[in-house]
């Protein structure tokens, strides 16, 4: 399957893991990392809303400086039991927050902001995910492979922490960073881009 645009799109972000998921589209993505302080206000635990936020502050930066261009930009959180899981500090941390999923259903939220054309469009998706129960040796191997470090909630769905994993209920990019088939529904709907003729 493959898309065309007329369209110069930013993707608002330096995750390797997102810019992986733009890829099955077959388009030419410019990646311009957003580099604003991830802090908005977190009220009455509405996630939906602060995912939103987030990528709506990351997307406005980068699209002040390319106002011709399409702007995607993301956020995504680990949330369970209402507190936010951020990616760990250390390992001990990374260790601590695979323990207390164990067993257990945690949210992923991610908030996607499309600047294009001036129109603002914004939504989030959440996906559970459910972990098996783990054991230490297994949560100790898996966190000193370095892996957990640079992703929220210190595990990542798409590489081996998806050996940690019982089940998802929803959107699998979601976990990984990026709501995939919403955000190409949203983008064929504005005409942002179109399946190439003959697919």
């Amino acid at each position: 399957m493959q898309f065309i645009s007329d369209n110069k799109i930013i993707l608002a972000s330096g995750s390797p893991r997102r810019r992986e998921l733009l890829s099955v589209l077959g388009l030419p993505i410019n990646v311009l990392p957003s580099n604003v302080e991830e802090n908005v206000e977190l009220i009455d635990k509405d996630f939906n809303d602060y995912v939103q936020k987030l990528a709506v502050k990351k997307a406005g930066a980068v699209a002040k400086m390319n106002p011709d261009a399409v702007v995607i930009a993301a956020d995504t959180i680990v949330v369970f039991e209402d507190e936010v899981y951020p990616k760990p500090e250390t390992k001990e941390q990374a260790e601590m927050f695979l323990r207390t999923f164990s067993g257990k259903a945690h949210s992923v939220f991610t908030g996607v902001s499309i600047k294009a054309h001036g129109k603002d469009i914004v939504f989030s998706e959440e996906t559970k995910v459910v972990f098996k129960e783990l054991d230490d040796n297994l949560i100790k191997a898996y966190v000193d492979s370095g892996d957990p470090m640079d992703k929220a909630g210190g595990y990542g769905i798409q590489t081996a922490g998806v050996l940690l994993v019982d089940k998802i209920e929803g959107d699998y990019s979601n976990v990984v960073g990026l709501p995939l088939a919403k955000l190409v529904e949203i983008l064929r709907r504005e005409l942002i881009i179109q399946l190439k003729e003959g697919e």
